[in-house]
Order: C-alpha cells, then sequence, then structure tokens
C-alpha cells in the first residue's frame, strides 16, 4: 500500500515537473517570439524613417539643382508639395513654429515693399515655408501622417520621373547621359519611400 502511495506520489511529482516545463517552454517561446516583433517592427520603423529623410533631402537637392545652372526642363515646382508631405515632423514641426512664421514674414515683407531685392531662386523656398506656415491641421498633420499624403507623394514622383525620361530622349538616356543621372537618382528615391510607405499601410 504504501509503494502504491509513493509511487502516485512520484508519479504526479513528475507530471507537475512536466507541466512546470512546458509551461517554462511555452514562456520563452513567446518572449523569443515578442522580441523578435519588436526588433522588425523597430526595424520597418527606422527604415520608414531613413527613407523619408532620403526622399526629402533628394526632392530639396533636385529643386536646388533646378534652381541653379544645371537646370532641367522637371516641374520642379511639383517637389514643393512632395517636400511637404514627406518633411520628417521633426523638421516640419520646427519650420511651422516661430521661426517659419518670421522667416514667412520677412519673405513677404521684402517681395511686396522690395521687389526687386527679392531674387528668384527664393521664390519656390519661401513658398514652402508659407505653405507649411499656413496649411490648416488637417492638412498638416492628419492627411500628411496618413497614406494621402504618401499616395500624393507618389503621383508627383511618377509625374516627374514621366517628365525626366521624356526630357532626356529615354529611359536608356536617362541613366547614361552625365547630367542625368543624378537627376534619376534623386527622382528614383522620390519614388521608393511613398511606395514603402503605402505598402506598409495596406500590409
Amino acid at each position: 500500500m504504501g509503494r502504491v502511495e509513493f509511487l502516485a506520489m512520484k508519479t504526479e511529482e513528475e507530471n507537475t515537473a512536466n507541466l512546470i516545463n512546458s509551461d517554462l517552454n511555452e514562456f520563452v517561446a513567446a518572449a523569443k517570439k515578442l522580441v523578435k516583433d519588436v526588433g522588425m517592427l523597430g526595424g520597418l520603423g527606422f527604415g520608414t524613417s531613413f527613407l523619408q529623410w532620403a526622399a526629402s533631402i533628394s526632392a530639396i537637392y533636385l529643386l536646388i539643382l533646378d534652381r541653379t545652372n544645371w537646370r532641367t526642363k522637371m516641374l520642379t515646382t511639383l517637389l514643393v508639395p512632395y517636400i511637404f508631405f514627406s518633411l520628417p515632423s521633426v523638421i516640419f514641426q520646427f519650420f511651422s513654429g516661430d521661426f517659419g512664421k518670421w522667416i514667412a514674414l520677412i519673405a513677404i515683407t521684402i517681395r511686396l515693399f522690395f521687389p526687386k531685392e527679392f531674387p528668384d531662386w527664393l521664390e519656390i523656398p519661401a513658398g514652402l515655408i508659407l505653405l507649411i506656415v499656413v496649411a490648416p491641421s488637417l492638412i498638416a498633420w492628419t492627411l500628411r501622417e496618413s497614406w494621402v499624403g504618401a499616395v500624393i507623394c507618389l503621383v508627383i514622383a511618377c509625374y516627374l520621373f514621366h517628365e525626366h525620361i521624356k526630357a532626356s530622349g529615354g529611359f536608356k538616356n536617362s541613366f547614361t547621359q552625365k547630367n542625368g543621372i543624378s537627376n534619376t537618382i534623386g527622382i528614383v528615391a522620390l519614388l521608393v519611400y511613398p511606395v514603402w510607405t503605402i505598402f506598409f499601410h495596406i500590409f
């Protein structure tokens, strides 16, 4: 009788130990999955942020390029709404505050009262700052941070890419001409960010 009780107690202890080991294994597996998912989300967030900065820098580069002696046939005024919708939040918030308001005020004052002293190449940058300052919150924060802003950026980038290829004399020339390669690389950077953003908004 005592032996039977001993065997039953031993079996019960073994079952308890097995349950504890099973629970520990499940906990370890869940922890590993959580760490993996957090790492993936962090990687995606970093990738989106990196592409956003790259797209904004590329748009500003193309804007500067077109306002200097290396003029192109692209409609670079479209880069203004692209920069507006793709500009990183920390930069957008900085220019939408008092600093941007002072710049807009000075630019408008010079443009109104001293038009001859206002250089042509400053018109588009001043217009961008003014757009950032006066944009209502629905556009500045709600639409800009949603997939709508990414779609607008994608449409602009596709149109600029089409115009660039047409001005270069074909797709091949856009990658082989000496002055066209830098523009092509910049426009490709404009395309990657909205495609990436829209993809992860959908999936």
